[in-house]
């Protein structure tokens, strides 16, 4: 196999991609409410495309389920407006949904820790650190709704950040295509 260097463009588009995402992650940092809010607004964008779509399958193909498609695909279309038009409070509803979420986990995985008998050591006692983490971030979050924006907000920077630094390392170094060898052409 050789090593083929990735053409011009592609290694330049790999690099402003990169520097894109590295700018992004560090004004979500910067800015954590505007970053969820705008991704739960281009959320809210998809749904209405899928929604639109589902009530045009609806209408146009013939099927059993012809009533069902543009029933649902209305209901995700009203809300994907809902979504759209409210997106700070849609935020803070899927953000105490997630506390909520990490509560029933925590109080999950505290009942089997103690309840689990054949368990020993550092697994036992690691589900049931684990379980307490969830319930007291839980309650922080349910507390305050801004923390869990905080954190997701800095979970989706970081990895926007690693992305990026990965894309313009793979821009500059140029190896991206790799040649199989040809059996018998």
């Amino acid at each position: 196999m050789s090593d083929l260097k990735a053409p011009g463009w592609s290694r330049a588009a790999q690099i402003g991609l990169g520097a894109l995402g590295i700018i992004l992650s560090i004004l979500i940092i910067a800015f954590p409410g505007i970053g969820i809010v705008s991704i739960v607004l281009i959320i809210g964008i998809l749904l209405l495309i899928v929604g639109i779509e589902s009530v045009i399958t609806g209408i146009f193909v013939k099927s059993k389920s012809r009533m069902a498609n543009i029933g649902l695909g209305i209901i995700v279309i009203i809300l994907a407006i809902i979504v759209m038009a409210f997106p700070i409070g849609t935020t803070i509803f899927l953000i105490l949904l997630m506390g909520v979420a990490l509560l029933i986990d925590g109080i999950s995985r505290l009942v089997h820790g103690f309840g689990d008998r054949e368990s020993r050591g550092w697994s036992r006692g690691f589900r049931i650190g684990v379980g307490a983490l969830e319930i007291a971030f839980s309650i922080l979050i349910l507390v305050s709704p801004a923390v869990g924006v905080a954190f997701v907000a800095f979970v989706i920077a970081i990895a926007l950040l690693i992305v990026g630094i990965q894309m313009i390392v793979a821009g500059i170094h140029g190896r991206r295509t790799r040649m199989l060898p040809s059996y018998g052409r």
